[in-house]
Order: C-alpha cells, then sequence, then structure tokens
C-alpha cells in the first residue's frame, strides 16, 4: 500500500475526477481505505482550491465580484466536482428519517432505496438554496474561508469514523473505520484545526460551527441508528458546507 493508493482512493470516493487506481492486492484494500481516510481533508483543500479557481475566472470574465449568476454556476461547479454524491447521502438520510418513524431497521432499509421520496427532494432544494444564498454574498475577501470550508466538511468524516461505530458490515465504509489509523488521524485533525484557527480570519468561528454541527448530528445518528453508514457521512458534509456558508456571510455583518 501507498500513500498515492490513498490518495486515489479518497478521490474516487469524494468526487468524480476521473482517476484510474494503482493495482494493489485484495487484501490490502481494507488498509488502503482506512488509510484513505486520512486523505480527505486534502480532497477537500483540493475541491476549495477548484471552486477558488472557476470563482476568480467567472469574476474576470463577468467583471464582477458578487452576483447570483456567479453564484450559480459557482455552485454548480461544486456540485458537479463532487457528482452530487453527498447530496444523494442527504437525501437518503432525509427520505429513511422521515419514513423510518423512529425504528432502526426501516430506517436502514429506506436508505437502500435508490428513489428521493418528498423529504430527499426538500433537504437537496434546501441545502441548495442555503448555499446558493450565501455563495451570492460573498466577495472575493472571503477566499480562505471558501478554501476552507470543504476541508472542515470533510474532516468531519474523519472524526465521525473515529468515534462512531458503522453499522453496516462490508464495504469499503465499514473497512475504513475499522482499519483507520487512528491515532495518525488524530494528530492529523487536530493539526488542521489549529492551522485553521491560526491562519484562517474568523477561522474560531468555522470550527465552532463544525463542531456544534457535528455534536448535533451525531447524537441524531446515535440515538436513530447507533452508528452511522455511507448516507449520514454524506449528509454530514454537505449540512457543514452549508451552516458554514452561512456562518461566515452573517459573522461577517457584525
Amino acid at each position: 500500500m501507498s500513500a498515492l493508493q490513498a490518495l486515489i482512493t479518497a478521490l474516487q470516493l469524494l468526487t468524480r475526477i476521473p482517476l484510474r487506481l494503482p493495482r494493489y492486492s485484495t487484501a490490502n484494500q481494507a488498509a488502503v481505505a482506512g488509510w484513505s481516510v486520512l486523505f480527505y481533508p486534502v480532497v477537500g483543500l483540493l475541491i476549495g482550491g477548484l471552486l477558488l479557481l472557476v470563482w476568480w475566472l467567472l469574476q474576470v470574465v463577468a467583471n464582477s465580484e458578487v452576483s447570483l449568476l456567479l453564484a450559480g454556476l459557482l455552485l454548480l461547479c461544486w456540485v458537479s466536482i463532487t457528482g452530487a454524491l453527498h447530496l444523494d447521502g442527504l437525501a437518503d438520510s432525509a427520505d429513511a428519517w422521515l419514513g423510518g418513524f423512529g425504528d432502526r431497521e426501516r430506517t436502514l432499509a429506506i436508505m437502500k432505496d435508490p428513489y428521493a421520496g418528498p423529504a430527499g427532494v426538500t433537504a437537496i432544494v434546501v441545502i441548495l438554496l442555503l448555499k446558493f444564498a450565501a455563495l451570492g454574498e460573498m466577495t472575493w475577501a472571503f477566499w480562505p474561508q471558501l478554501l476552507v470550508i470543504p476541508v472542515l466538511a470533510r474532516l468531519q468524516v474523519m472524526l465521525l469514523f473515529l468515534t462512531t461505530s458503522y453499522v453496516r458490515s462490508g464495504g469499503m465504509g465499514s473497512a475504513a473505520t475499522e482499519h483507520l489509523p487512528r491515532k495518525t488521524a488524530w494528530v492529523w485533525l487536530l493539526l488542521i484545526a489549529a492551522a485553521v484557527i491560526v491562519f484562517i480570519d474568523t477561522g474560531w468561528v468555522l470550527i465552532i460551527g463544525t463542531v456544534v454541527v457535528f455534536i448535533v448530528l451525531r447524537a441524531i445518528m446515535q440515538q436513530r441508528l447507533g452508528g452511522t453508514t455511507g448516507d449520514t457521512a454524506g449528509a454530514l458534509i454537505e449540512i457543514t458546507e452549508a451552516v458554514l456558508l452561512c456562518v461566515i456571510v452573517l459573522s461577517s455583518e457584525f
């Protein structure tokens, strides 16, 4: 197993960037899945960097810093990079929570349904509207925050896998939680959080927002499922991104 394999695995899982994974033995697949979690924040940094590049190009073409059209195009690029993967997890989670009637097994069964119900569609619309509205208020002065928000959202998944059981046996998610190098992950997590606080203006606001979202959503997952799934991890990413975008815009008003 190599760092390159883990990085490419993380990119394949979290984005739609076309990459071919180097060959590795079946015996190493679980280890690669675990180590790939360490690269989730790196993937977030790549996403943030691509968003900044697109945002800058749009501003140059439009000769304007802020407009609803720029916000819409930037959001379109954001969704395209991830292939709406996390939005799918959000929709499945919303449908399952509404239709599961508090029953764990029913909730898990609904998450496997490939079709989106009213709750799922509503959740996607609300999240995209919040992101769109926040992006429409952001000027170029917010570029450091936009860069790190995808990082913190994916750092949430690392923290989730460190602290929460994966309730479905088998698959990449289960292997990732079982084979995640925990000591390294905790150090990496704390270093990233410290860097955000030190180097990003209002970074402490982003960290507080991230922690609050994590505590609330993890408690909900524990209460209903006793753990997490890939869908709830995707929902955590989307909700974190939307909340942090709103937080930095609202905090700038004070």
